[in-house]
């Protein structure tokens, strides 16, 4: 069942309402912008761009009860347009070795292995919301954009 949903810049006005149901541990990393996919004034999901010298697509959250309903491809189909608008003409994201669930929806998407070893990511991590312990593989993966 897909929901009704719109997406855009995250707003700051609207940091709040989004950082109590999603957190958004990107927020000062200063060199992107977070999109946001609501459902009237509720935020569903979220995903941060990172414009760097090859843009990545980060932090991609759905709420549980919103997910396998398209959002997530609305998401990432997004974040592809705007880093298109400001002139790349590829996305790069990581995803979780065993996140079999992520990987089906970003194949799904176009993305592949963009031929870079897996990342080994283990120990603390400090984000904005403070401390998290990490213990994981992460594969990167690329799309060109048309």
């Amino acid at each position: 069942m897909r929901v009704e949903h719109e997406i855009h810049p995250l707003d700051p006005s609207e940091f709040e309402s989004v950082a109590g149901v999603l957190g958004l541990a990107r927020l000062h990393q200063g060199d992107g912008i977070y999109l946001v996919a609501w459902r009237d004034r509720e935020p569903l999901a979220h995903a941060y761009l990172a414009l760097t010298d090859t843009p990545e697509l980060q932090d991609v959250v759905v709420r549980p009860e919103y997910r396998r309903r398209g959002i997530g491809a609305a998401l990432t189909a997004r974040a592809e347009s705007e880093a298109r608008a400001r002139g790349f003409d590829r996305l790069r994201l990581g995803v979780s070795v065993d996140n079999a669930a992520a990987q089906a929806l970003y194949r799904q998407c176009g993305y592949v292995d963009a031929g870079v070893e897996p990342k080994r990511v283990k120990g603390t991590i400090e984000i904005r919301t403070g401390p998290i312990e990490v213990d994981d593989t992460i594969l990167t993966w690329e799309k060109r954009l048309e």
